[in-house]
């Protein structure tokens, strides 16, 4: 092989590798995890480095991510600056990095220029140095007389500089033909000949010794970049002894292909692990997708399905790049997924919010309900009306946490006060203590009566103490829960199937199954857990209410056994059906 077509032989052998490098160099750091602040400072940095005119792609990369974040944050708030007035929290560290950019891309153009200029400029001296040559190869004077000139021209091309890309084979080619046919029509002494071609095999050599030393080095990506300035420099070098040519070109190329097959194995091997981390970052939009895609009715589950979303980004930073050609794609159908999540959990606490403040609403109109009421001294029909507005009162959904207890307080002092005056002002024939004592002696009654086979002599036993009493009129406000819980205790002691007659004679349209008794408290209970896991949710953004959320989470246990035993009882109420 002439050493002409050394620079043909060098591009067949890493022209692929190349152009891998630099799609991989343009990886090598991560932006997605940082924030403008540190973006900017980033720029900042690489702005006043010295080597800042060699780093451009470094610089795009640090703007793509600085302005990719700024357009997803203006998302997240609201800002559209192309609205006057528009208030833009973003302003100042988006001016900031405009003008640090400004300034580096005029410096950039002001440099490629410089360089472009002076690149010019050493082909105008290159091209001046070839007609030198030229001159003396062609000329009609003796050539060995010009070998001091030759060796000052090589000289002075080795010093002249690079010059404009398009122009380098062209240029180098022409350079390296006249030089060899210098070589070849030069008549000079045979021992000024051999010792200009034993120091250029001298400084092949070195150059071979050079690129086999690299080979060894376990960085092979710097091996690689240093074994192309070692190509740059052997092509400035005349030719060697014809005996020699083939040998000392071989070796070099040995070499060149020891560190070029390292240098391939290390991308293939590079490519392996993105399509590893390809393939775990697939496997994590997969887990990612099939939670945003769960029904969600509570804050609880809200928050719980929070947490396993923050564990697989964890999981996520902890992988490294996938291949360029996936890495993007991946990302942007991870982050496609977080942000549907995150904007459905927005939706579902806006409409909640949306239903407390109707709560809230309802409630207040119940409160002056009972502020109006409390003054009456029609104790039978304000009674049934206080009675209805508490149970009113129980089916309405929760309110604002800051409201409720204020609420509760207002609508139970309303209560209490009307409640208060109706068993102070008592007459004898509303006597609501009598009342209590009478209702007390019916139920020892009831847990002293004696169960018998006759199941008419049951039912009309039942009904006689039913009818008994709802006969005898109220009790005092304070002990009406109490009371009617001991009274509905005995009755289903005694009378197993009490509540169900109990719900055909209020005006059922038919006669209720234990079952169906079992299945309504059921889920009352489970209506009761969501609104309990709800109240945890906004308890939790609030500071000092750590007794509150352990108050639910007592409850929340407390009903979920329930709902255990409940179920038991309903698979025994269902085979008892078959």
């Amino acid at each position: 092989m002439s050493e002409k077509n050394i620079p043909e032989a060098i591009k067949n052998i890493t022209s692929d590798v190349e152009e891998t490098a630099r799609e991989v160099a343009a990886e090598v750091v991560n932006y997605a995890d940082k924030s403008l602040a540190e973006l900017s400072e980033l720029f900042q940095n690489l702005k006043e480095s010295a080597d800042r005119m060699s780093r451009s792609k470094e610089a795009e990369s640090i703007k793509s991510a600085f302005y990719k974040l700024l357009l997803k944050l203006k998302g997240e708030n609201n800002v559209d600056d192309t609205e006057a007035g528009t208030n833009n929290p973003f302003e100042a560290v988006e001016q900031n990095f405009k003008a640090l950019y400004a300034d580096y891309k005029k410096e950039r153009s002001d440099f490629n220029k410089q360089q472009e200029a002076q690149r010019e400029e050493n082909l105008k001296k290159k091209e001046a140095i070839i007609e030198e040559l030229k001159a003396i190869v062609e000329g009609q004077d003796d050539v060995s007389a010009q070998f001091p000139a030759f060796r000052e021209i090589q000289n002075r091309w080795r010093e002249a500089g690079p010059v404009p890309a398009t122009a380098f084979r062209n240029i180098n080619d022409t350079y390296q033909f006249y030089v060899e046919k210098f070589y070849d029509m030069v008549k000079i002494n045979r021992d000024l000949r051999d010792l200009d071609f034993k120091k250029n095999l001298e400084a092949k050599e070195a150059f071979c010794a050079a690129a086999e030393k690299l080979a060894e080095n376990e960085n092979v990506v710097n091996a690689f970049h240093e074994l192309q300035k070692l190509h740059e420099q052997w092509k400035e070098f005349g030719p060697v002894a014809k005996e020699y040519r083939d040998d000392i070109w071989n070796r070099f190329k040995a070499a060149t292909a020891v560190i070029n097959k390292k240098y391939q194995a290390h991308f293939e091997e590079l490519k392996g692990q993105q399509e590893d981390n390809l393939a775990a970052k697939t496997t994590l939009c997969e887990r990612l997708e099939e939670i945003v895609g769960k029904e969600v009715k509570s804050s609880g589950e809200w928050n719980t399905l929070s947490k396993q979303i923050e564990e697989l980004q964890a999981e996520w930073r902890k992988i490294g790049f996938a291949t360029k050609k996936e890495n993007q794609k991946i990302y942007d159908r991870f982050r496609a997924a977080c942000d549907s999540f995150y904007a459905r959990k927005r939706d579902f606490y806006t409409e909640f919010k949306d239903n407390m403040n109707e709560n809230l609403e309802k409630k207040l109109d119940l409160i002056r309900q009972a502020e109006e009421l409390k003054l009456s001294t029609d104790w039978k029909k304000a009674t049934d009306l206080f009675i209805s507005l508490q149970k009113r009162w129980k089916e309405i959904g929760p309110v604002p946490r800051k409201k409720s207890e204020q609420l509760w307080k207002k609508f139970r002092g309303a209560c209490d006060e009307f409640f208060a005056n109706r068993d102070a002002n008592s007459t004898p024939e509303n006597d609501f203590y009598g009342n209590l004592k009478a209702k007390k002696k019916l139920i020892d009654e009831i847990l002293g009566f004696e169960n018998c086979e006759d199941e008419g002599k049951k039912a009309e036993a039942m009904r006689s103490f039913n009818e008994r009493w709802q006969a005898i009129g109220h009790v005092p406000f304070k002990e009406k829960d109490n009371i009617a819980k001991a009274f509905k205790e005995a009755m289903q002691e005694k009378f197993p199937f009490f509540s169900q007659n109990r719900g055909a004679r209020n005006g059922s349209s038919a006669p209720r199954s234990l079952k169906d008794t079992l299945m309504e408290k059921y889920r009352a209970l489970q209506q009761d857990v969501t609104t309990y896991e709800n109240n945890i949710g906004f308890f939790s953004t609030s500071k000092n209410s750590e007794p509150l959320i352990q108050q639910m989470k007592e409850r929340i246990e407390q009903a979920k056994a329930e709902l255990k035993t409940l179920e038991e009882k309903i698979r025994q109420a269902e085979e008892g059906e078959q």
